[in-house]
C-alpha cells in the first residue's frame, strides 16, 4: 500500500514539476511585465501620419530574458516582432540581463546576494552552462538574438557595423522592413573578471554595454550598490577597450562617481540607455543636470524610460516632460528613447502603441523635425559613430 502511494506521489510530483517548467515562466512574466490600464491619448490623424514616417530607435529592452520566441506574437510582455512591426520600430537594442540580486531595490544591493537569474536559468531549462555563469548567460542571449534573426531574415536583421545600419535603412526605405536588432548587456560583471571575454562577446555581436547593473562589480560602483564607488583599474581598462572596439559605453545604473569618471575619460559619445532625469523624477538612478550636460558634451544621448522609476508617472505626458527638460537644458539632439520594455516594469503602452509618444510630443509643442530626432535620428547618429572601431572612425 505504501509502495503504491509513493508511486502515485512521485507521478503527481513529476507532473507538478513539469507544469512549473512549462507554465511557470509565462506566469511569472505576466506578473512582472505589465500594462497599468491607465488612460491612453486619443491619436490624431497628424500623429498617425507622422509616426508612420519616423525612423524609430529604442535603446533598451530586456526581452531576451524571457522564455518565448520573440519572432511570434506573445500574449504577455511588452515586445515581440509583430509588435515592433506595428509600432514602426526601425532599430531595437536588446540587452542581456545576467544577474539580479534577491531583494533588488534602488538603494542598496549586495553583489553577494542570491542571484535570481540562477533560478530563472534553471526554471526555463536553459543550457546547463548558463545555470551558474553570467558570461555563459550573455553568450546564450546573443545566440538567441542571432537565431531569431536567422529564422526571420526578411523581418529582423542583426546590426554589427555602420555598413549593416546603412543597409538596413536602405532596405526599409524601399520595403519598410526589416527591423534592426543590436545586442547589449546590462552590467559587465558578465566578463567574470577576464578582459578577453569582452572580445569574445564583441565577436558574438555586443555593440553596447552598461558598466554596472543593480550592484557594485569589479569594474565600478552602482548607484544601487553598497559602496557606490567609481571606476576600478579594471573598469578603466575595459572602458578604453570598449571604445577601441566599437562598443558604446552605457552609464545607466552607474553611481555618481562612476558617471563622472566615465565622462571624464570618454573619447566617444556616451549613452544613458534607459532612465530619467532628477529634475522631473528625483529617483537616485536618474541623471542630475550636471550629468546631463556631461553626456551631451561627449555627443551622446539619454534614453528616457517609460517606467515609474524613470519618470515617476507613466503617462505619455510625463515621459515627454523628462524629454523636454533635456532638450531645454542641452538641446533636443541629446534626447532618445529607452523604454526598458520587458524589464520587469509596468508601463502605460507597449511597443505596438508607440504612436502614443508621437502624439504626446506633438501635444507638448515639439516640431516635426524635433520629433524625428527624438524618436530615432539622435540615437542613430550615436550608434553609427559608436559601433565603428576606433581606428576606422572618422
Amino acid at each position: 500500500m505504501i509502495g503504491k502511494f509513493a508511486k502515485w506521489l512521485g507521478i503527481v510530483l513529476l507532473f507538478a514539476i513539469g507544469g512549473f517548467l512549462i507554465f511557470g515562466p509565462g506566469v511569472a512574466e505576466r506578473r512582472m511585465n505589465t500594462l497599468d490600464g491607465g488612460p491612453l491619448l486619443e491619436i490624431s490623424d497628424e500623429a498617425r501620419e507622422l509616426h508612420a514616417s519616423l525612423t524609430i530607435v529604442d535603446l533598451h529592452s530586456d526581452t531576451l530574458l524571457w522564455k518565448r520566441d520573440m519572432t511570434r506574437a506573445a500574449g504577455r510582455g511588452h515586445m515581440d516582432l509583430p509588435r515592433l512591426i506595428e509600432g514602426n520600430v526601425a532599430l531595437q537594442v536588446f540587452s542581456s540581463v545576467s544577474k539580479v540580486p534577491s531583494g533588488q531595490n534602488f538603494d542598496s544591493n549586495s553583489a553577494d546576494a542570491f542571484d535570481l537569474i540562477t533560478l530563472m536559468s534553471i526554471g526555463q531549462l536553459q543550457p546547463f552552462s548558463t545555470w551558474f555563469s553570467p558570461y555563459e548567460r550573455t553568450s546564450w542571449h546573443a545566440s538567441r538574438l542571432q537565431l531569431a534573426a536567422n529564422s526571420a531574415p526578411d523581418a529582423l536583421r542583426t546590426i554589427r557595423s555602420p555598413e549593416d545600419l546603412d543597409a538596413l535603412l536602405g532596405e526599409r526605405n524601399i520595403t519598410g522592413r526589416p527591423i534592426g536588432a543590436m545586442f547589449s548587456v546590462e552590467g559587465l560583471h558578465d566578463l567574470e573578471g577576464d578582459a578577453t571575454n569582452l572580445q569574445r562577446l564583441y565577436d558574438k555581436g555586443l555593440r553596447m554595454a552598461g558598466i554596472v547593473h543593480f550592484f557594485d562589480n569589479d569594474l565600478a560602483g552602482s548607484m544601487h550598490g553598497e559602496e557606490k564607488g567609481g571606476l576600478t583599474d579594471f573598469g578603466r581598462e575595459i572602458v578604453t577597450e570598449m571604445e577601441r572596439l566599437g562598443v558604446i559605453v552605457d552609464i545607466a545604473h552607474c553611481s555618481n562617481q562612476c558617471v563622472a569618471e566615465v565622462l571624464a575619460m570618454a573619447r566617444r559619445p556616451v549613452v544613458s540607455s534607459h532612465g530619467g532625469v532628477q529634475a522631473t523624477c528625483p529617483v537616485n538612478r536618474n541623471l542630475s543636470d550636471n550629468e546631463i550636460r556631461g553626456v551631451a558634451a561627449t555627443g551622446g544621448v539619454i534614453g528616457v524610460g517609460y517606467f515609474d522609476g524613470a519618470v515617476c508617472d507613466i503617462s505619455p505626458a510625463l515621459i515627454v516632460a523628462a524629454m523636454r527638460h533635456i532638450a531645454e537644458l542641452v538641446g533636443v539632439e541629446h534626447v532618445a528613447l529607452g523604454s526598458d520594455y520587458d524589464g520587469t516594469v509596468e508601463v502605460r503602452f507597449d511597443t505596438a502603441q508607440l504612436v502614443q509618444l508621437t502624439q504626446a510630443l506633438l501635444d507638448d509643442g515639439f516640431s516635426e523635425d524635433e520629433i524625428r530626432a527624438i524618436m530615432g535620428l539622435n540615437a542613430l547618429r550615436v550608434i553609427r559613430a559608436g559601433i565603428a572601431p576606433m581606428e576606422e572612425a572618422a
